[in-house]
C-alpha cells in the first residue's frame, strides 16, 4: 500500500483498539488462567495488528496479502477464545458480544483490505 503507513490503515486502527479492549477484558481473570486462556488471548488479539504491521511492511503486495490472511485467523481464534471466556463465566456475556462485535469488524476490514488487493 505505497504512499500509506500501517498506522492509517482503519483495519489496523481498530485492531489496535480490540487488543486494548482485549487487555481490559482479561485482568478480572482468575490468576490461574495468568498463563492460560488469559495468555493466549493477549498473544492472540497482539497478533492481529502486529502481523498487518509486518505484512504491511513487506516488500511485496503477495506477501502482505499473506500476513493479513495471517491476521484474519488471529481474528477467528480470539472470537473462539471470547465464547469460552463467557462460557467460563470469566466475561458476562454483554461483555463478550460487545468484544465479539469489535472482532467481527476487524475481520470485515480484513476482508475488504484483502480483496482490494485483487
Amino acid at each position: 500500500m505505497a504512499g500509506k503507513g500501517y498506522q492509517e490503515l482503519i483495519a489496523w486502527q481498530k485492531a489496535m483498539d480490540l487488543t486494548e479492549a482485549v487487555y481490559g477484558a482479561t485482568t478480572g481473570f482468575p490468576a490461574d488462567e495468568r498463563f492460560g486462556l488469559t495468555a493466549q488471548m493477549r498473544r492472540a488479539a497482539v497478533s492481529i495488528p502486529s502481523n498487518i504491521a509486518e505484512g504491511h511492511g513487506r516488500s511485496s503486495q503477495r506477501d502482505f496479502a499473506r500476513f493479513l490472511e495471517i491476521a484474519i485467523g488471529s481474528v477467528a481464534e480470539i472470537e473462539t477464545q471470547l465464547l469460552l471466556a463467557g462460557r467460563l463465566k470469566y466475561l458476562p456475556e454483554e461483555r463478550v458480544l460487545e468484544l465479539l462485535r469489535a472482532a467481527a469488524e476487524v475481520g470485515r476490514l480484513l476482508n475488504g483490505l484483502l480483496k482490494s488487493m485483487h
